[in-house]
């Protein structure tokens, strides 16, 4: 059995042509309305959908753990979103790789070969600065880290912790999917964007929290980059100062050693960072190896 996976938040335009394109795809289609305030509920259920309602608004990682749940009896599952940013006539380009064995995890990627003319400037910086941060982070080459068109093969639900409840779940699927040693496909997609695409949520804010989310996942997933380089630029600053203040000291530029001295413990603080990276980064690799 095949599911689609779609989580809504006052979507009542655009619930019922996604429930409806979907379904000529996949056999079953799971709405989580997240606490919609409008018809999103109704019309759902109108369009021939299973509907789960969340009394109050939890965020689409709440909802998204809602619906793997429902559907953990799925030999395929499809996410995608509720606002009709994605063609659901190219549900079968997900599923075709999981079908052929090919994958684990499919991505639907919106830059896969190249630049997406329709998406805006200042958003696709954020993209760059996202993808980048979770690429780090999971060891992955992800080049549309936030998407949520994306496929998964049934036997993959346990993989997922679902520990973020807000959009920064995109960013964790894909960095526990990379953890569990998963084989993840990207494939070609086109985004549809709306005037109301995206209405809800400020980018800015929305990028920032998600790469505050990413940063802080890191120091576990990745402590080698989260302590070992911030480490190792500090003791090179340190180096560099100590040796500026030392000699501006001998020159007679400088009556007290202060300076030099407080370079110094900038080395040696970076130096400590750098190897509790380095420890972290080993037990790390362990831990792994016992699994």
């Amino acid at each position: 059995m095949i599911t689609a996976i779609i989580p809504a938040y006052n979507e009542e335009k655009t619930i019922g042509s996604v429930v409806l394109g979907a379904q000529e795809h996949v056999s079953r289609v799971i709405v989580v309305d997240d606490g919609s305030a409008d018809q999103t509920a109704h019309i759902a259920r109108l369009a021939g959908a299973e509907v789960i309602v969340h009394p109050h608004n939890q965020g689409k990682g709440a909802a998204l753990k809602t619906g793997f749940k429902a559907a953990e009896d799925s030999k395929i599952i499809v996410t995608l979103d509720s606002d009709g940013q994605h063609d659901t006539k190219q549900i079968p380009r997900l599923l075709e790789p999981i079908q052929s064995d090919e994958a684990d995890m499919v991505n639907g990627s919106r830059y896969l070969n190249g630049k997406d003319d329709d998406t805006p400037a200042y958003r696709r910086v954020g993209q760059n600065v996202l993808d980048a941060a979770t690429n780090l982070s999971g060891d992955l080459k992800i080049t549309d880290s936030q998407s949520g068109f994306r496929a998964f093969a049934g036997h993959t639900i346990p993989v997922f912790g679902f520990h973020s409840s807000g959009y920064t779940i995109e960013s964790e699927m894909l960095i526990d999917a990379a953890k569990a040693g998963l084989r993840i496909k990207e494939v070609e997609i086109e985004a549809i964007y709306g005037e109301d695409s995206h209405h809800k949520a400020n980018p800015v804010r929305h990028g920032v929290s998600v790469l505050l989310r990413i940063i802080r996942d890191m120091e576990y997933n990745r402590p080698l980059y989260y302590f070992g380089l911030p480490g190792v630029i500090m003791v090179i600053v340190g180096i560099i100062l100590s040796i500026k203040f030392f000699t501006h000291y001998l020159s007679g530029g400088s009556i007290t050693l202060l300076p030099t001295a407080l370079a110094a413990l900038l080395t040696i603080f970076g130096s400590f960072i750098a190897f509790t990276g380095l420890i972290l980064h080993s037990i790390s690799r362990m831990i792994e190896r016992t699994r």
